[in-house]
């Protein structure tokens, strides 16, 4: 009886950066760091690619993908922009920004779950934007991880998840945002809409824009339900330990607690720890704070606790999107 070979982690050499180009332009998968979160990449333009991704990943066909590119001229290709989806995108891209357009025939229906729009982004991770370079083609990439679970942000998470499912694992480092892009629609450039918030705040769109932005609340329904973009349903990201979220946490509130649940501060606390207190900057920092909240939750998941107390981040921002997060960790 064979095993399944493990996914192969590769440093990012020159040598293994034309490797794993020429995978990707042969209709295979490669695992790839982003500064979002590692992403399952395969070629956007080949059908039998994109589907080998829902399978790996267990993902339902109703939930689309996002296709990265590399040039601002790629956009046109794939998409049919407006001046205000290029208003953002010469300013926030490349970054942790997702643009939800119409698409181009070009784009194949099983990366839009059918619809008539896609998901966009120009990455800023330099391996990845230099895979996209060397590939020659725009990659569809969901989060490289089982459908549902906490995003990956290192190679380690990667090969936990998927690697007995992928051959390909590009290490880029742990993630330098650690929560997925921000996702507007701009489908009616005069009626934009916050889809998913994300390191790119609500206010610096708007100001770009000079219009308040709708924001859309995730859907109460199941992955049945076709998607408009990534990432929408009510409980994602989430741990298999039950998660109960909390305004603000005490140690007060551990010392009651029975022993087999842990706490998940946001900020270090003053006083005296118990073996069951986590957080998760010691000074409070949002952006640390958001960096190692996947991790974070994998860690604690894998501890064998009865269940995972969170804290809210208080604020506006990047508070809203850590909080995103954590309610859909948390959602039944």
């Amino acid at each position: 009886m064979t095993s399944t070979p493990r996914a192969r982690i590769y440093r990012g050499t020159a040598r293994n950066l034309r490797l794993l180009a020429g995978k990707l332009r042969q209709g295979e998968l490669v695992a790839v760091p982003s500064e979002t979160v590692y992403g399952l990449a395969g070629d956007a333009l080949n059908p039998r690619a994109c589907r080998q991704i829902f399978k790996a990943k267990g993902r339902p066909h109703t939930d689309p993908l996002i296709v990265h590119i590399h040039k601002l001229e790629q956009l046109a290709t794939i998409a049919r922009p407006n001046p205000a989806a290029l208003a953002l995108a010469r300013k926030f891209w490349p970054g942790p920004l997702t643009l939800i357009l119409p698409k181009q025939d070009v784009v194949p229906a099983v990366v839009t779950a059918g619809g008539a729009s896609v998901a966009v982004r120009m990455p800023a991770h330099p391996l990845f934007r230099r895979l996209l370079e060397l590939s020659g083609r725009p990659l569809a990439a969901p989060s490289a991880n089982p459908f549902g679970y906490v995003s990956p942000t290192t190679a380690a998470h990667v090969r936990d998840g998927l690697g007995s499912r992928i051959r390909y694992i590009l290490d880029g480092g742990a993630a330098r945002v650690g929560l997925e892009s921000t996702i507007v629609d701009l489908r009616d450039p005069a009626r934009p809409r916050l889809l998913r918030p994300g390191a790119i705040p609500m206010s610096a769109i708007g100001h770009v824009l000079g219009k308040v932005i709708a924001r859309r609340s995730p859907v109460a329904g199941n992955p049945g339900q076709t998607q408009i973009a990534p990432g929408m349903l009510k409980r994602h990201y989430s741990p298999r330990t039950p998660v109960q979220l909390h305004r603000k946490l005490s140690l007060a509130q551990v010392a009651r607690a029975p022993a087999d649940e842990i706490w998940l501060f946001l900020k270090r606390p003053a006083g005296k720890l118990s073996r069951n207190v986590r957080w998760l900057d010691a000074r409070g920092n949002l952006k640390g704070a958001a960096r190692r909240l996947f991790s974070r939750l994998r860690e604690l998941d894998n501890g064998k606790h009865a269940k995972i107390h969170l804290e809210l981040a208080a604020g506006t921002g990047l508070a809203e999107a850590i909080n995103d997060r954590m309610r859909r960790a948390a959602a039944q």
